[in-house]
């Protein structure tokens, strides 16, 4: 049984011809609970600055900003915003024999990767994301760990 509140807030989200015909209403729910962390939180434009704001961290650090000495940035960023929109659910998608293969030359070891996760979680925050989300968008960085560390 639903609350009064619960009731109006359902009706504010939905509308009211929606919440009156149950396949509606469960079409709509289905859209808004199938929402991606890409959608969620902006799309192209959020993730790239994101990704750009990352890199400024990565470039600055001692131990991760010099694999990214002698490389086209601009490159790199590109692929890195598209591999970070497919983390969060955008239209993007790298296999995994495209990650390692684009890692194979360097030599990142756990160290590296630990603190690589610590920066985008630091940026993450600093984007407002859910700490829950964060949870889930370091975790899909660290399925691919076996993909980039030795």
């Amino acid at each position: 049984m639903l609350t009064l509140f619960q009731f109006t807030a359902l009706i504010n989200v939905f509308g009211c011809e929606t919440y009156l015909d149950p396949a509606l209403f469960a079409a709509r729910l289905g859209e808004i609970m199938s929402k991606s962390l890409f959608d969620k939180y902006g799309g192209f434009s959020t993730v790239s600055k994101i990704v750009l704001t990352l890199y400024d961290r990565l470039l600055d650090d001692d131990d991760v900003g010099p694999f990214f000495d002698d490389v086209d940035l601009p490159s790199i960023i590109d692929h890195q915003t598209k591999f970070v929109s497919s983390l969060m659910g955008g239209p993007a998608s790298f296999s995994d024999e495209h990650i390692e293969a684009a890692h194979r030359h360097l030599t990142i070891n756990a160290h590296h990767f630990d603190r690589l996760q610590a920066l985008v979680a630091e940026v993450l925050t600093e984007f407002d994301v859910d700490p829950a989300d964060i949870d889930t968008i370091v975790g899909a960085f660290e399925a691919r760990r076996g993909l980039m560390v030795e």
